[in-house]
């Protein structure tokens, strides 16, 4: 199942290898990511691929935002599906 995972918050160190660490431990595949740092914020999108014999979507989900909490950052998982019908006109 493709997804759409979105990171928001305060910039501090480790953001990324704990999300990308959570999501390799999930049996998920990073598709393609994006990310910048304006001032203290930092923002990533990421679209990437969940195996659902490994983890499935409400797990994965449950483990990225303990990740969040741990870090004090926003994380948000989404469908890609459910992701681009919110945006079609």
């Amino acid at each position: 199942m493709r997804c759409v995972l979105s990171v928001l918050g305060k910039d501090t160190a480790g953001i990324v290898a704990r999300v990308a660490t959570t999501l390799a431990e999930s049996g998920a595949n990073i598709v393609d990511i994006s990310q910048t740092i304006l001032g203290d914020i930092f923002s990533m999108t990421m679209i990437v691929d969940l195996d659902a014999q490994r983890a499935g979507f409400n797990e994965v989900q449950e483990r990225l935002s303990a990740v969040g909490q741990a870090l004090g950052v926003q994380v948000k998982l989404q469908r890609e599906d459910l992701f681009l019908s919110m945006y079609k006109i």
